[in-house]
């Protein structure tokens, strides 16, 4: 095998190696930077719907006290106000949700569907547990969830779903009395679930992984060729003059023409060291005629 052929296999297997290592480093990277991306608008969600909450609570609810009396109004509730408020995105972006599932929800819209059901059953599971985080299979592609507790910390909740006896008439008169009903206190009915999907900032990293990794092949193939044409220049083509020259005074031909190199790398020491040669063995030539 010519050397060059040599030089370049091993340039090859030092670039697939290194090709392949930054490959998986790179995808790992930009897919990690995309779910980062991803939770941060789950969590920018989460608090908007809490923002809405807190807002109900507060400043909504009173201004419709005196209407209470005489008629149930959902917008006083804050897990309706928070559902409400996004249904309006959801409407514009089908693939955003935000909704409170419930196990035994006053409004039957908000009851959980099977894999809600494994989240709420988590939190009822682990009292410590907070927040979690996971992934589905929507219709429109992978989507990510973003999870909260629903636990029953205030007892004026109470007043309206621990027995249908103890809940206003006015809701009662609504919604019925099967359901929303034996909550008790500090119990997990549910969850706050916020949906985002994945897709978008996939094929994102996706798009980024592919120009990242085509500019490096790029780069990896002018190195080659001027890696190439550089050891063809300054070593091959300066090798095989001193090989063809060499063969040719060994054939008796001394009127070949020499090999100067100026510099003082490796191929102009070799060169004088051809030339010292050469000039040697045809004075040695000399004296023998």
């Amino acid at each position: 095998m010519k050397l060059l052929y040599k030089f370049n296999l091993v340039l090859l297997l030092i670039f697939a190696l290194g090709g392949y290592t930054t490959a998986q480093l790179t995808r790992t990277v930009l897919q990690d930077n995309a779910q980062r991306e991803v939770v941060s608008h789950a969590s920018l969600m989460m608090e908007a719907a809490m923002a809405a909450r807190e807002y109900t609570t507060n400043e909504v609810k009173p201004l419709l006290a005196e209407g209470l009396k005489t008629a149930f109004l959902p917008q006083s509730v804050p897990s309706y106000a928070a559902t409400q408020s996004f249904s309006k995105l959801h409407a514009a972006h089908p693939d955003y949700s935000y909704k409170e599932a419930a196990l035994n929800p006053t409004n039957p819209r908000d009851r959980v569907v099977d894999w809600e059901a494994d989240v709420v059953q988590r939190f009822r599971d682990h009292a410590d547990l907070k927040e979690v985080t996971g992934q589905r299979q929507a219709t429109s592609g992978p989507s990510l969830y973003l999870a909260r507790p629903i636990r029953i910390s205030d007892g004026r909740c109470l007043a309206c779903h621990s027995t249908p006896a103890a809940a206003p008439d006015t809701m009662k008169a609504l919604y019925g009395t099967n359901n929303g009903f034996g909550w008790k206190l500090g119990e997990v009915v549910g969850s706050q679930i916020v949906s985002v999907p994945l897709a978008v900032p996939q094929r994102e990293a996706e798009r980024a992984y592919s120009l990242i990794m085509g500019g490096m092949a790029l780069t990896f193939a002018v190195i080659l060729v001027a890696v190439n044409a550089l050891f063809y220049l300054l070593v091959l083509r300066p090798v095989n003059r001193i090989a063809r020259i060499a063969d040719a005074v060994s054939g008796g031909r001394l009127d070949v023409e020499h090999f100067d190199v100026r510099g003082k790398d490796e191929i102009a020491v070799l060169s004088n060291a051809f030339n010292r040669m050469r000039r040697s063995l045809e004075k040695a030539m000399a004296m023998l005629a």
